[in-house]
């Protein structure tokens, strides 16, 4: 195509081939620019996409912020030119979040004020609001945790169509213009000291996957993505737990693997189970994914003394559960019960897995051995981390609650790089998305596009 361009340079003035040119070069820039899920498409939140931002303060590198009604800790997800998130507004008085890892934090008092559940889309270059729907109104079915929200999952989307889910309302369906095409009700179920919901859905082929682990009744059920109609659903033996499911894929089919307090277990496509694992924490959060062919599950409650991490090779059957002894098997290539992180999932590239943990700590180790290349480096005093880490760039970035980032080099030795601060009125539990060369970063009251400046 560049050939062909050079060749009727002869006609077509200079400036003008430039623009051409520019144009070109800016749309395969932003070929990558798609965050279809929670922490990406494949759900490691690692990018390989070039020129993105590793610098940035309130107005530093901000190509634009937009201030969001009403609370939500879900990422935004992108497709094309369109930036989609869900919140909810309260039309009383929200009480004021309070940051770090602390107890005291439930409220079992339903809210009596009414609120509005909201579907926004944003123009990712400029930020402008392109639609906004309101899904519910009216008083919320269940109580939350105070660091909670009532809007803490991330929809996802599959270019046609985005799917919000908010935890005990509903999942809906709409096109990519706004239009509402399906919903399905989900009833209220108690969770865990009334802390409220937060895992996410996601999507293979035609079909819809929700893993809904709470204090009532828990399951996993399968919507036909088109028509919201249910295709089946399973009884979970599992309390409340807020870890998002994934579809694993390898030569051997796919299968549904979620995480839970008392198993982790995988499931074919059609809900029976392949396998199962014991040996977790009393409460899973971390999403699991799958990088050179390991899968990686991770649970660490902090009052636990397991903080379980595994890597498993796929192709696995029966019950894969450890002796008090073992560390590995025929399917469990390492583990360890004491290297789990709490909130934050983990992150493996190039060899290497890297452990957050709330409290400003962080280690690494071989993520095909489990041995460790440093551990437990602080990061910062009197921070807390519940959004999950991501990398890019030979570059891995911790977003702490108060809205400092501290930027690692990705190695075998600790060491900072340098630090990014926000607002100083900002609040961050929502985990950033990454679209070509933007970062999106959702804070209590805004969302920023984070990008270099040309």
């Amino acid at each position: 195509m560049l050939r062909g361009l050079l060749f009727c340079a002869s006609w077509i003035p200079f400036f003008s081939l430039l623009n051409i040119m520019l144009t070109l070069s800016h749309a395969d820039d932003s070929s990558n620019s798609n965050w279809p899920q929670f922490r990406g498409a494949d759900a490691t939140g690692v990018s390989k996409n070039k020129g993105l931002p590793d610098r940035w303060s309130a107005t530093e590198n901000v190509e634009w912020k937009m201030e969001i009604p009403g609370r939500g800790w879900g990422s935004p997800v992108v497709w094309g030119d369109n930036v989609f998130l869900s919140t909810v507004v309260n039309s009383g008085k929200t009480e004021p979040l309070k940051k770090g890892l602390y107890f005291g934090g439930d409220r079992l008092d339903i809210p009596k004020t009414t609120h509005d559940w909201k579907v926004m889309c944003l123009e990712l270059t400029t930020g402008n609001l392109r639609w906004e729907k309101t899904v519910r109104s009216g008083t919320p079915t269940s109580p939350i945790h105070l660091k909670n929200s009532y809007a803490s999952e991330t929809p996802v989307i599959d270019g046609k169509h985005l799917f919000v889910s908010f935890g005990n309302v509903g999942i809906y369906c709409f096109d990519l213009d706004g239009y509402l095409v399906w919903s399905h009700e989900m009833p209220a179920h108690a969770t865990r000291n009334g802390w409220g919901t937060a895992a996410s859905p996601i999507l293979h082929a035609n079909v819809l996957y929700y893993q809904d682990d709470n204090d009532d009744k828990s399951t996993l059920f399968a919507i036909n993505k088109l028509t919201g109609e249910t295709l089946w659903s399973i009884e979970r033996d599992e309390k409340s737990n807020w870890s998002t499911p994934f579809i694993w894929t390898h030569s051997g089919g796919s299968e549904i693997v979620t995480a839970g307090t008392r198993a982790v277990r995988s499931y074919d496509l059609d809900g029976r189970l392949l396998w199962s694992l014991k040996g977790m924490s009393s409460i899973t959060i971390a999403t699991p994914y799958v990088v050179d062919g390991l899968l990686y599950v991770s649970s660490g409650y902090v009052l636990d003394p397991t903080k379980a991490l595994y890597a498993i090779k796929p192709g696995a059957k029966g019950d894969l559960s450890l002796a008090k002894e073992q560390t590995s098997n025929d399917f469990i290539v390492w583990s360890s019960k004491k290297i789990a992180p709490y909130n934050p999932s983990t992150l493996v590239n190039d060899g290497r897995l890297f452990v957050l943990y709330d409290g400003s700590i962080a280690s690494s180790f071989n993520s095909k051995t489990g041995e460790p290349y440093y551990e437990r480096q602080r990061l910062s005093r009197g921070a807390n981390y519940t959004v999950s880490p991501w990398c890019y760039d030979g570059m891995i970035f911790c977003l702490n609650e108060d809205g400092i980032c501290t930027v690692l080099r990705e190695g075998d030795k600790f060491e900072v790089l340098h630090t990014n601060s926000l607002a100083e009125d900002e609040i961050c539990m929502a985990t950033p998305s990454i679209a070509g060369d933007r970062l999106l970063i959702r804070a209590d009251q805004r969302l920023y596009c984070i990008r270099k400046a040309k």
